[in-house]
C-alpha cells in the first residue's frame, strides 16, 4: 500500500508587506565617467538618460549593503527577522561561488535558521526571487520570505569601454513577501532566449585566472599575477539588446497584464528594469499607457543596477509619494541569459 502523503498547505495568497533600498553614499557624475572614455554628458545623456549613479566604497559590501535593505523592508512589513523563513538574494557580483551570501546576510538580519539560497539570473533576478517568494508563501514552505536584489557592479565596470562605461551602479533593493487573503502578486511570465545569451556577456570566467600561463613558464604554478591580468567585467551588444528588450519585452509586459487580468487603463504604477530611458519610454509608447500611469524613471539618478534596480525603484516611488500603497504595477526584469520575467503586483 503507498503511503499517502500530506498535501502542504500555506497562505491562500501572497503579497509584498515592505520594501527598503540602499544606494551608496558616493555619487558619481557623468564628468567622472568622461576621464576614462572619448564622450560627452550629452551623449549619455541622450543614449541613456543617465546623469549620475552611486558607486559602493570598501565597506558597502554586498552582503553589508543588503542588510541596510533587509533592516528597511522588514521593519516596513512589520515583523521582526525572527519570522523570515527564507532568504533569496539574486546577485552577479557576490564574487564567491559558495557560500551563498544569502546564508551570511540571514544571520547578520538575526533571522534565525531560514532557507537561504542565492540565484543569478541577472537583470530579470528580482521578478524570479519574486515568483520563487511567491510560491513558497502559498506552498507553506515559509510564511515571510525576504527577496533581496543586490549588485556592486562598478567592480565589473571596464571603465574604458565606450558602450559600457557609463551604464552601471551599485545598490541594494529588498522586499518581503508574505501571506495575502486576495491575489497581490499575480501570474509570472518569464523565460530565455539563450540564442541571444552572447549579446550581454562577462568579458572572461573566473577561471582564466588558473588557466592562463606566464610567458616561458610551465606547469599549473606558472600562472599570470593577478596584477597583470586585465580583471572581467560586462560587456554587450548594444544595439543587439536595446532591439530585443523594445520589441520583445513589450510583449512579454503585456502578456503579464492580460494574465492577471489588468488593463493598461487599470495600472497605477509601471517599474520597468532601469536600463535604459529610452527602452523605457519605448515600452510605455508601445504598451499605450495612460498619461495617469507613473512610470520608474529612477536610472536618471542610479544607473543600471541590474538585479536592485526594480526594488530599487519602488522603494523610491513610495517613499517619494509618486506611488502610494494599494496602487496596482506593472513590473518586469531582463537581461542576460536573455532572460526576463514580469508580473502585476499591489505596492506595499
Amino acid at each position: 500500500m503507498t503511503a499517502k502523503i500530506k498535501p502542504s498547505k500555506g497562505a491562500p495568497y501572497a503579497r509584498i508587506l515592505g520594501v527598503g533600498g540602499y544606494r551608496p553614499t558616493r555619487v558619481v557624475p557623468n564628468e567622472e565617467i568622461l576621464k576614462h572614455i572619448d564622450s560627452s554628458d550629452e551623449w549619455i545623456r541622450s543614449r541613456s538618460g543617465i546623469a549620475t549613479r552611486h558607486w559602493a566604497g570598501p565597506e558597502e559590501t554586498v552582503s553589508a549593503m543588503s542588510v541596510e535593505a533587509s533592516g528597511k523592508a522588514i521593519a516596513a512589513a512589520g515583523i521582526t527577522p525572527e519570522q523570515i523563513g527564507a532568504v533569496i538574494v539574486s546577485t552577479v557580483s557576490h564574487f564567491h561561488q559558495t557560500p551563498a551570501i544569502a546564508t551570511e546576510i540571514a544571520h547578520k538580519i538575526g533571522a534565525g535558521k531560514p532557507a537561504a539560497f542565492d540565484i543569478s539570473a541577472g537583470c530579470a533576478g528580482f521578478g524570479y526571487g519574486l515568483t520563487l517568494a511567491k510560491s513558497m508563501v502559498v506552498e507553506g514552505s515559509a510564511e515571510h520570505v525576504l527577496v533581496i536584489g543586490v549588485e556592486r557592479l562598478s567592480d565589473l565596470t571596464d571603465l574604458e569601454d565606450r558602450a559600457t562605461a557609463f551604464l552601471f551602479g551599485d545598490g541594494a533593493g529588498a522586499v518581503v513577501v508574505g501571506p495575502s487573503a486576495e491575489p497581490a502578486i499575480g501570474p509570472t511570465v518569464w523565460g530565455s532566449e539563450g540564442d541571444k545569451s552572447h549579446t550581454i556577456k562577462q568579458t572572461r570566467g573566473w577561471d582564466s585566472y588558473r588557466t592562463t600561463p606566464v610567458p616561458g613558464g610551465n606547469g599549473p604554478e606558472a600562472r599570470t599575477p593577478l596584477d597583470e591580468i586585465r580583471y572581467p567585467a560586462i560587456t554587450q551588444e548594444g544595439q543587439a539588446v536595446f532591439r530585443w528588450a523594445v520589441f520583445e519585452m513589450a510583449k512579454v509586459a503585456q502578456q503579464a497584464l492580460d494574465d492577471a487580468g489588468i488593463s493598461a487603463e487599470d495600472l497605477d504604477v509601471f517599474i520597468p528594469h532601469q536600463a535604459n530611458m529610452r527602452i523605457i519610454d519605448s515600452m510605455v509608447k508601445t504598451l499605450k499607457l495612460p498619461e495617469s500611469v507613473t512610470v520608474a524613471r529612477d536610472v536618471e539618478t542610479t544607473g543600471n543596477t541590474s538585479a536592485a534596480s526594480i526594488p530599487l525603484a519602488m522603494e523610491r516611488l513610495l517613499a517619494t509619494g509618486a506611488a502610494k500603497s494599494g496602487d496596482t504595477a506593472l513590473v518586469i526584469g531582463f537581461g542576460a541569459g536573455l532572460v526576463y520575467a514580469a508580473t502585476v503586483v499591489t505596492l506595499p
